[in-house]
């Protein structure tokens, strides 16, 4: 099931719910308050946030440590090259 829409939520951790391997496969790209964002772990367009990691820094099981920002969420599918 092929569509020009990417998913309304959409994490980039295997673990979460909001995962799907095939979407990542064929390259999301999220535009945030008009900024191109490439260091996105999830998003979520309807609510209008994204999660990005904090510096290097990393939880107690080794997971980067995230912080939720709030703005406007624009997701769209790369162009396959």
């Amino acid at each position: 099931m092929s569509t020009d829409t990417p998913p309304d939520r959409l994490a980039s951790d295997p673990r979460s719910p909001f995962h799907d391997a095939e979407i990542m496969e064929r390259g999301v790209g999220i535009r945030f308050n008009g900024v191109e964002r490439d260091n996105v772990e999830e998003y979520c367009v309807s609510e209008g946030w994204i999660r990005v990691p904090v510096g290097k820094s990393k939880d107690r099981r080794g997971n980067p440590m995230t912080l939720k920002v709030k703005g406007e969420v624009i997701a769209y599918f790369r162009e396959q090259q």
